[in-house]
């Protein structure tokens, strides 16, 4: 391009001192500068498509990077989403456990208490009983307990 423009530079020159100057010489230079721009737009739009292919597979290359970055992290959920439900049924069924044994131990203190409670009350029978047939004894021989 810069040698046309030298060349250019030169026929104006000489169609300026030389009055035998053919035009048409500036007209084939000017079909150059034509064709030379036309090869400079084909050599833009052939390094833009270049450039738009890169670009297109650079974003290809993203998204599977992505995909599997978000397939790696669903995977790791899932495997974290089982062991926290496998934790939580542990923990439920040694609640459950719990609460039955629990359970059993409150029903044999319930029983002990049951247990208990009837031998205080036939205790408590036997020494009122007791205590009336003393009486009965002291009243009917007369005597009177000392204290």
């Amino acid at each position: 391009m810069e040698d046309l423009i030298a060349q250019f530079s030169f026929l104006s020159n000489q169609a300026l001192q030389d009055k035998s100057f053919d035009p048409s010489n500036i007209e084939d230079l000017m079909k150059l500068f034509e064709i030379e721009a036309y090869k400079s737009w084909a050599a833009m739009e052939l390094e833009c498509n270049r450039e738009e292919e890169s670009a297109e597979e650079a974003m290809e290359e993203a998204e599977a990077d992505l995909n599997s970055a978000m397939e790696s992290a669903m995977e790791e959920f899932r495997r974290f989403e089982e062991e926290m439900e496998t934790e939580a049924m542990a923990e439920y069924y040694s609640l459950l456990n719990l609460g039955e044994a629990s359970r059993r131990m409150g029903k044999t203190i319930e029983t002990a208490a049951y247990v208990a409670s009837k031998k205080y009350i036939e205790g408590a029978l036997n020494s009122a009983t007791n205590s009336m047939k003393s009486a009965w004894k002291g009243i009917s021989s007369h005597k009177v307990h000392p204290s």
